[in-house]
């Protein structure tokens, strides 16, 4: 004969954990006094296990993504989250957003071991910020999450590297940053990432920080192509590049024997 289970046998901290974990927006509202724009919570709380940000900078994604790797190091007990990030500042600022949300929490998890870009906690959680060299990842298997920040910047080579740390332990990857031309591994996952990538794009006025006149000024001193960059969020060739990716594809239809004009085109 079979039993109703009653959430009322259960301790209420239990369930509120369940909860916490089963939510990581409400937990950062609650817990980390954090107010998500709404593509931030659907962040927080998205299932899927690839997912690339296009974003403008200063909308948030950094610190959304750092309480990401909170969450997981808290309600995931041994879990691994690798931060890689273009050089070693920025894994270094990436690292201090993570810790500031940790320190937030009403009771911060005890740890084993506090460096200056790693921490381990009791659980066997550990978080490491490293910058992308192939040398310093390479010993790093089973990645829980596994997060590449400017990851425009990051050469293509690591992100090869990288890839097979998720293959025994099915963990999640994020990429984010703002487009640097078309080129690279960001802007290929971008444009021609299959279904399993959910893709997120938040452009500068999107983002309720962000003035209106700040933007107009910015247009004015970064011009068109720069400004559609780094606030529009545009994969677009760079003013001094002579051979676009257009250019280029016409170039190579070209016979071997014929001879090619780049005035024509």
């Amino acid at each position: 004969m079979s039993q109703n289970l009653s959430l009322e046998k259960f301790p209420k901290s239990e369930i509120r954990n369940l909860a916490y974990m089963l939510d990581p927006s409400t937990w950062a509202r609650q817990c980390l006094g954090f107010r998500p724009d709404p593509w931030q919570a659907d962040l927080l709380n998205s299932s899927s296990n690839r997912i690339i940000l296009n974003c403008s900078r200063q909308t948030g994604k950094s610190t959304t993504v750092a309480i990401l790797a909170c969450h997981r190091a808290i309600f995931y007990p041994g879990s691994l989250i690798l931060m890689i990030s273009p050089s070693l500042r920025q894994s270094g600022e990436l690292f201090i957003k993570f810790s500031q949300m940790l320190d937030l929490l009403p009771k911060v998890p005890e740890r084993t071991e506090d460096q200056k870009l790693s921490t381990t906690f009791k659980t066997g959680s550990r978080v490491v910020s490293l910058p992308s060299s192939e040398s310093t990842i390479r010993g790093f298997s089973a990645v829980s999450l596994l997060i590449e920040d400017e990851a425009s910047w990051v050469p293509d080579d690591l992100w090869i590297a990288t890839r097979p740390m998720l293959a025994v332990s099915g963990g999640s990857h994020i990429l984010m940053s703002t487009p640097r031309g078309k080129r690279g591994h960001f802007y290929e996952t971008w444009e021609k990432g299959g279904p399993e990538w959910e893709k997120i794009k938040i452009t500068a006025d999107q983002c309720p920080r962000i003035s209106k006149e700040f933007l107009e000024e910015e247009f004015a001193i970064m011009g068109p192509i720069k400004f559609s960059q780094e606030y529009k969020c545009e994969f677009v060739n760079d003013e001094f590049t002579v051979f676009t990716e257009e250019l280029l594809e016409k170039m190579n239809q070209q016979s071997e024997d014929d001879e090619v004009n780049i005035f024509d085109y």
